[in-house]
């Protein structure tokens, strides 16, 4: 489809695509989305979140929602729920605190530059007579180094504390960011978010996206999308979150874009992403931000003591992989959707970009499987699929 046509399909209407299979393309006023994040009610109702604007980057950028109720055939209408018009705010993350209070986590960065992004919390609300209508707060910067961003929800430790995955995108004086010195940390409060420390994890330069999974009672695994794209990478915890394993690679290829893992019944686990890596495809590009067209003669980073950041693979297909041996190998992959995934340009106006991305993917108490993801940069496209559909897509 053309970005057109993809624009004159984002009415937010499910159609069934086959049996047990429904989709939809929501809307948004916005010509690029992107990064999109689903959370689940209490009350049977589902949030989509993401960031929307012109191009990634841009202080254009801010972040959206829309709200499908239950029974209902259609997503809401898209409300902005971020309001800084100088920065680029992005990544949204929506977590129900144990007080009740929904709470949005987003970045939010000056252009390009990552590395003096900031994390910002706000408090969202419904309407009580309109309950696709949502408000938030203005919020505040959390406490925690520039440079700190977000992709997964908080984790609630046994104690009582919150552990928000972070990645740190560290910076290199005279240099702009790139992703060759980025690593994994963790956002630790103690007083429901009123202050943050920060946890550095050791050894995990160019491991991002950190997307913790509960295996056992203070047992925890948690995975990373790699700069290097080249594998997911997997880390454990036996003890509640406080200390971790150095990240080691599973079998999952990974192409430098973001992942999410959640637990399944019989203690599976499942990730949705990418699975292809930089082995698979010669397709690269300079940096995530090279086409921002801002005066900034630095140079790139230089990788000595970090990473060689890999950008430009393939962001297709989206498939479900399937773990029984706590995350260590998925064996079993269901394909969500194929294409070119081609991603050399984060343009949506020109159809250069046909990147499937940055899925979500969350489990309905019935069994139900709910998916978004990013479709050309252009749309979020949501899928759900009925219960039992591990067994159907494997052909039980």
């Amino acid at each position: 489809m053309t970005p057109d046509d993809i624009a004159r399909k984002m009415t937010g209407a499910l159609t069934e695509a086959q049996p047990g299979r429904l989709e939809a393309l929501l809307p948004s006023p916005m010509v690029q989305n992107h990064a999109s994040f689903l959370h689940l009610r209490e009350d049977g109702s589902l949030i989509c979140a993401w960031f929307g604007g012109s191009l990634e980057g841009k202080s254009d950028i801010s972040i959206y929602a829309s709200v499908l109720t239950p029974d209902a055939s259609n997503w809401g209408p898209p409300q902005r729920l971020s309001f800084d018009p100088a920065h680029s705010e992005q990544n949204p993350v929506l977590f129900q605190a144990p007080d009740g209070r929904l709470l949005l986590f987003h970045t939010s960065q000056p252009s390009g530059n990552q590395d003096e992004c900031r994390i910002r919390m706000a408090e969202v609300a419904s309407d009580a007579s309109d309950p696709t209508k949502l408000t938030t707060t203005e919020g505040r910067y959390l406490d925690l180094p520039r440079g700190s961003f977000v992709r997964a929800p908080v984790v609630v430790r046994s104690d009582g504390a919150w552990l928000l995955p972070i990645f740190r995108c560290i910076p290199r004086p005279g240099q702009k960011w790139n992703g060759s010195h980025d690593t994994a940390a963790l956002g630790i409060s103690e007083d429901a978010g009123a202050t943050w420390r920060l946890e550095e994890l050791h050894q995990s330069i160019g491991c991002v996206h950190m997307s913790p999974v509960p295996l056992a009672p203070k047992n925890m695994a948690a995975f990373f999308r790699r700069r290097q794209a080249d594998f997911v990478y997997r880390t454990e915890s036996n003890d509640d979150g406080r200390t971790w394993s150095a990240p080691q690679p599973t079998d999952m290829p990974n192409n430098n874009s973001s992942i999410a893992a959640i637990s399944l019944d019989g203690g599976r686990i499942a990730i949705i992403g990418n699975p292809v890596n930089a082995a698979a495809s010669p397709d690269r590009r300079t940096s995530l931000y090279d086409e921002l067209g801002e005066a900034d003669d630095r140079p790139e980073a230089d990788p000595t003591g970090g990473c060689a950041p890999i950008w430009g693979v393939p962001r297709a297909p989206v498939a479900v992989c399937i773990s029984a041996d706590g995350g260590k190998t998925f064996p079993h992959r269901i394909l969500i959707e194929d294409g070119p995934g081609t991603c050399l340009s984060n343009d949506s106006t020109d159809g250069r970009n046909k990147e499937m991305s940055y899925p979500w993917l969350l489990a309905g108490p019935d069994g139900t499987l709910h998916i978004a993801y990013t479709y050309h940069r252009r749309a979020i496209k949501y899928v759900r699929l009925a219960p039992g559909w591990d067994r159907r897509e494997n052909g039980e």
